[in-house]
């Protein structure tokens, strides 16, 4: 091969790493929750730390950075289906995060979807998995799989007294 397309083929494969390095490079500024609002429609970095984690009623998991969720300008959310992906998020709370990924507004809410547990950084990256038989929608309560029947307090068992076993005829 000539010395020429060698040294194009480098290039090529040097502009291409860069390419590929570029977004690593503009996402390694974590912006504190504080500054969420600027950067609202960019993918970016955040970082704080979560005080509470809450399981809402359909199974949504919430990181919230601050006490009252409704005053605080930046949350986390992650969907039930997406937990297996992520991990035991839980395990998050106290802990101070690094989460990279598009910053959205939801009901004048800014928030990021925690979709894969590849938009963590730092230390909250190595999430546990989730516990056997967690079910995220049930909020943790139930086994998947498992199953009781209803107990109704007004079945009874009934005896019939007074009635005998039919008798048939000897032939």
């Amino acid at each position: 091969m000539p010395l020429s397309r060698l040294v194009a083929r480098h290039s090529l494969l040097t502009t291409g790493y860069w390419l590929l390095l570029f977004p690593i490079i503009a996402l390694a500024d974590c912006h504190p929750y504080t500054a969420a609002g600027e950067h609202l429609g960019e993918v970016t970095c955040i970082k704080g730390k979560v005080v509470k984690v809450v399981v809402g009623d359909t199974g949504l998991h919430f990181l919230n950075f601050c006490e009252d969720y409704r005053t605080c300008p930046f949350t986390v959310v992650t969907f039930p289906r997406d937990l297996r992906d992520v991990g035991d998020v839980r395990t998050l709370e106290g802990k101070e995060i690094q989460i990279s990924g598009k910053l959205k507004s939801y009901r004048g809410q800014l928030e990021i979807i925690l979709r894969d547990r590849s938009q963590l950084r730092g230390d909250s990256a190595s999430l546990p998995n989730l516990p056997k038989g967690y079910d995220a929608e049930k909020k943790g309560r139930f086994s998947a799989g498992t199953f009781s029947s209803p107990k109704s307090s007004t079945t009874r068992k009934t005896t019939r007294k007074g009635r005998r076993d039919p008798t048939f005829p000897d032939d």
